[in-house]
């Protein structure tokens, strides 16, 4: 294994045409934008201090950082966006550049705690679920509840043949499932070492083989969370650590500002109600009116959630006393009896507590619930923004507007320390340390500002590297000249129009990606009524995303041929190759909600500061989500396909051309019949754009 003063020496060979990766793999052919981030990660591994590089779709990220941190001969922390990118590196790539280079490194994997089966809980949750033994079988209050034993029979019986407790291992069990918050622990239910399990933990076991290991992949919720609570685990890890690499380090911010927060949400008092009442039956059944107290928790928390009455699916401002559009009146007196029934909780438990330790974790996380519900009922920090999440349930928000002063004082080791779990010598093997921030996107100027500033990053070595497709020739941009504004009403139905007529000429392989739940749900119910004869329409929402790109890609080649609708997260992480996908349209721009507390509380800051909110975050803020959204078509050497984009702003308004700039440099389609020759290209063997 190379030493750190050869290792951009050693890099560079790997790379070469008779290297390592070419010896390893059929058809590897080097490409100058991967060679050159590659050098730039080496050198920055060497060296120390902050590397931002944005490197296009094509470029192959990946393997050159992880190349220079198998050859670094140092422990690397390599953090990414999702836990099934996080699988892929792991169960994947590693594997494979491990064995091309020959070099002895030890992974791990490490995930939040929701990622894993708790052998405690599981063991518990028949009697959360209201499981009771008669005659050798199990009995359930509802049918919902004999689904749910159901699945957990299916847990129980693959938990005991589990190597690892990943629950990623059980595809069948879907993530989004009531059952998964009862067979997993948090940090507040965890028993630690007075655990009867503790030492069968999968939880203990991934951290005891990461702090053993070369090269730790974990992922960006991880990372923020532990940094935020200082929970064991990335504490212990952290200060062994040479390198930490981001992947996708475009979501950074707004993972960081969920965790360096506070938050009170009534799904977590039902949650405490549900563990009270289930631990409080088994270990001390009578001794404390547990039905009581649950009843309690669960009054209160329905209470607050009627308060917001039928506002749902916003974020509502919270500048005042209370969130906008609550009547006073009744949110104070609301927040009071969640505060008195979480302090009774407490006096309850604390009564018990010498008879069973889930007892003290109990009374440990009412406390903690108790003190932010007092904190909510007080003014909200000067530097932070809150607002009031309503969905089925309701969380209560208070963040930072972005998360600088954690990079630069907690990560980077500048400036004094923010608190006294910053120790000064924590902060100077910061200083030396590597730090990588890598993704396809990260801003629409030279100095990447979009990332850096709200990361704290202005000083950081930035680097940019395009992509080698052959935009031009591979894609085409059509901006349709007819179509209505996008505040229009009748906007919706000619986006679905457009899709429908061009997903029957190429036989569907088409993503439609919206910027608002109301045009997914118009748009997707217009194209499944007009389509559902000769296509399948997918609507993000229906089912899990896993199942919809599955199902996605199998209508796509071969089958009957499918249309995607989808918003959110669909404009990012979805990697369609091939003839799969050959058509992406995008209803709008995409510039982010005025409405939105945080939108707003950004916006007010850059004006206080002299600065436009419109040039300086909203125009900056589109330009990002719309490479992200248009990335989805181009995503090999081979692809070839159409964006469209059903927004007249992008070439009339002056601030189009700087949204234009942003996106890869692909033929333009001047009118419609420019637009159906190309459709029926792509419908046609041929090429799409013929040199």
């Amino acid at each position: 294994m190379a030493g750190e003063s050869g290792l951009a020496a050693a890099v560079e060979a790997v790379f070469a045409p008779d290297g390592a990766l070419a010896r390893a793999t059929p058809g590897f052919a080097p490409r100058a934008g991967q060679l050159q981030l590659a050098h730039a990660v080496a050198r920055t591994f060497e060296r120390g201090g902050a590397l931002v590089a944005e490197a296009a779709t094509g470029v192959g990220k990946t393997y050159a950082y992880l190349i220079p941190a198998l050859l670094a001969g140092r422990q690397v922390l390599l953090s990414t966006a999702t836990k099934t990118l996080q699988d892929q590196l792991f169960g994947r790539d590693l594997p494979r550049l491990i064995e091309a280079l020959g070099v002895p490194v030890k992974t791990a994997l490490l995930k939040g705690r929701a990622s894993y089966v708790c052998p405690h809980r599981l063991a518990l949750a028949g009697q959360s679920l209201g499981e009771r033994p008669l005659g050798g079988q199990r009995t359930a209050r509802s049918g919902e509840r004999v689904g749910l034993l159901d699945q957990l029979v299916r847990v129980e019986r693959w938990a005991r043949g589990s190597a690892t407790g990943d629950l990623a291992e059980l595809p069948t069990l879907d993530e989004r499932s009531p059952l998964v918050p009862l067979v997993t622990s948090t940090r507040e239910n965890c028993l630690g070492t007075d655990c009867p399990q503790f030492r069968a933990c999968p939880i203990n076991r991934a951290r005891r083989t990461a702090l053993a290991a070369d090269l730790v992949v974990i992922n960006h919720h991880l990372f923020f969370a532990d940094l935020a609570i200082r929970e064991s685990g990335m504490a212990e890890l952290l200060p062994s650590v040479h390198a930490v690499v981001f992947d996708e380090a475009h979501q950074l911010n707004e993972t960081g500002i969920q965790f360096l927060g506070n938050n009170l949400g009534t799904g977590q008092l039902l949650d405490l109600a549900r563990d009270l009442l289930a631990a409080g039956l088994q270990w001390a059944r009578g001794l404390v009116d547990w039905q009581g107290l649950a009843a309690r928790l669960e009054r209160s928390a329905r209470d607050l959630r009627l308060t917001a009455g039928a506002a749902r699916g916003n974020r509502l401002r919270w500048t005042g006393a209370v969130p906008e559009g609550v009547d006073e009146g009744a949110w104070q007196p609301s927040m009071t009896a969640i505060a008195e029934a979480l302090e009774q909780a407490r006096a309850g438990l604390d009564t018990v507590s010498e008879l069973a330790p889930d007892f003290v974790r109990l009374m440990a996380r009412a406390e903690l619930l108790a003190e932010r519900a007092l904190a909510f009922m007080q003014a909200a920090a000067p530097d932070a923004v809150r607002w009031l999440d309503v969905t089925g349930t309701l969380r209560l928000t208070e963040s930072p507007l972005d998360i600088s002063e954690t990079i630069r004082t907690r990560l980077l080791g500048q400036g004094p320390p923010k608190d006294e779990q910053d120790a000064p010598d924590e902060q100077e093997t910061a200083r030396h340390r590597a730090w990588i921030f890598v993704s396809a996107t990260l801003g629409d100027d030279e100095r990447l500002s979009w990332f850096t500033e709200p990361c704290g990053l202005q000083d950081a070595r930035v680097l940019r590297i395009g992509s080698p497709f052959n935009y031009a020739r591979q894609a085409a941009l059509y901006v349709p000249p007819d179509i209505v504004r996008p505040n229009d009403p009748a906007h919706s139905a000619q986006v679905a129009r457009l899709a429908g007529d061009a997903a029957e000429r190429i036989g569907g392989r088409t993503l439609v990606l919206t910027t608002t739940l109301r045009a997914l749900g118009a748009i997707g119910d217009v194209l499944a009524e007009r389509l559902a004869p000769s296509l399948d329409v997918l609507v993000q929402g229906q089912l899990p995303k896993r199942i919809i790109l599955d199902r996605f890609l199998k209508g796509s080649a071969g089958g009957r041929g499918c249309v995607l609708v989808a918003s959110s997260s669909f404009w990012e992480g979805v990697d369609v190759p091939g003839d799969a996908l050959q058509l992406v349209i995008i209803d709008k721009l995409p510039f982010p909600p005025p409405g939105d507390p945080l939108v707003e509380a950004r916006s007010r800051r850059l004006q206080a500061q002299g600065r436009s909110p419109f040039a300086d975050f909203s125009l900056p803020e589109a330009a990002v989500a719309l490479k992200q959204g248009a990335g989805r078509l181009i995503r090999r050497e081979t692809d070839r396909g159409i964006v469209a984009i059903c927004d007249t702003r992008l070439t009339t308004m002056s601030y189009g051309r700087r949204l234009l700039a942003a996106l890869p440099p692909m033929r333009r389609l001047a009118d419609r019949a420019a637009f159906d020759a190309a459709l029926a290209d792509l419908a046609a063997p041929a090429d799409i754009f013929p040199d």
